[in-house]
């Protein structure tokens, strides 16, 4: 194996000289990522930060496997995406990679056992005692399981993005992709998730890509990368995290 190859297979996430533009052929064309390098290994707590337009929705929809880039190379735990199809795609986002948003976008006929429960259950077809058993210890580690049996609805804010986050958790993901998700709920709120997300990646050893807009936040992640007009303007390891 050369060394290309085995930094891609020590790496959660790889990007090098992605681009992508909107609208291409028409006059109307725009260029919103300017070949983006990137990459996190596994275990990383990194935040994302920059200004709105600068391309962080966009980027996170192609590392999500979400969209495709026009140009340049993503790997996801050593695996080449960019001539995937689509079902190939739709299976690698599955098993690879976990979102949490900024609403939490749970539905409200459910409980939150059966919330998290939801990718299981879209992967296998049918419900298992396998599958609730998961679902449950998972609601017990974000500290829900007095609530497991409620519905979503009856949660508080910071509740409920708890669930979020057993859902993206319950097929094991590689990387998490955590999109403002405090970006809704109150400082104590905000917090509590937060240092959830951390107990997470700690325990778990899962990567993490946090985009924030809450400075306060991503200085208590490892390392921060700014996106700046399509570009990576900075990329650095944070050395004053508690």
């Amino acid at each position: 194996m050369d060394s290309s190859a085995a930094a891609q297979d020590i790496m959660t996430l790889q990007l090098s000289g992605v681009h992508k533009s909107y609208n291409r052929g028409l006059p109307s064309e725009t260029e919103v990522l300017h070949g983006v390098d990137l990459s996190l290994r596994r275990g990383e707590f990194v935040a994302l930060i920059g200004p709105s337009g600068s391309g962080k929705s966009t980027l996170l929809n192609l590392i999500g496997l979400l969209d495709k880039p026009d140009s340049g190379e993503l790997f996801v735990t050593g695996q080449p995406t960019t001539q995937l199809h689509d079902k190939e795609l739709t299976l690698l986002r599955a098993s690879k990679i976990g979102f949490v948003f900024q609403f939490h976008n749970l539905l409200p006929e459910f409980t939150a056992t059966e919330n998290v429960m939801l990718p299981l259950l879209a992967a296998k077809g049918h419900p298992t005692l396998a599958m609730r058993e998961r679902a449950e210890s998972l609601v017990s580690q974000v500290g829900l399981r007095e609530v497991g049996d409620h519905m979503s609805n009856d949660l508080s804010g910071g509740q409920q993005q708890r669930v979020a986050i057993a859902r993206a958790l319950v097929m094991e993901p590689a990387l998490v992709l955590a999109d403002e998700p405090t970006g809704n709920l109150d400082t104590k709120s905000a917090d509590a998730v937060f240092d959830l997300l951390r107990q997470v990646n700690q325990s778990n050893g899962t990567s993490f890509l946090i985009v924030t807009h809450d400075p306060r936040l991503a200085l208590r992640c490892d390392r921060i990368i700014e996106l700046v007009d399509g570009r990576i303007d900075s990329d650095k390891p944070n050395l004053v995290h508690p």
